[in-house]
């Protein structure tokens, strides 16, 4: 008989990287209100799309917006966010074994529709490894 298997949860792990390599940085999943006073900041969230494939190894997509008050903060915040996503390939974070981490896009600027931020928005990939429930 096979286990059943813990995937954790990838958004609030790399949420717990994120601002542990971003201080100074709100880190987030869900944006709060008046985001303009609460800058900068890093959204995280699991997209759709990945799979376990019937194996213990899980590939997911996590969407990551960078906001800051102005063009150059912005990409210079989605940078240091896409050079953290990276490193997190190898590593033991939230309860997860990251093994891989891709950029699958880029980070782009998407106009957010308010004159007082700029918003990068990113897609990565992660694979990482079911844990067997204690």
């Amino acid at each position: 008989m096979t286990p059943e298997l813990d995937w954790g949860d990838v958004e609030l792990a790399v949420a717990v990287w994120l601002r542990s390599r971003h201080p100074g940085v709100r880190v987030v999943n869900e944006l709060p209100s008046k985001l303009e006073e609460k800058l900068p900041l890093l959204q995280v969230q699991v997209a759709p799309g990945g799979g376990d494939g019937g194996e213990v190894t899980e590939s997911c997509l996590i969407d990551l917006d960078a906001f800051a008050a102005d063009r150059t903060a912005m990409w210079t915040l989605a940078r240091q966010a896409r050079t953290s996503m990276l490193a997190l390939a190898g590593r033991h974070v939230g309860g997860l074994v990251i093994d891989t981490a891709t950029t699958e896009v880029r980070p782009a600027h998407v106009d957010y529709g308010n004159p007082l931020l700029r918003r990068a928005v990113a897609t990565y990939r992660l694979t990482s490894r079911a844990q067997a429930p204690a």
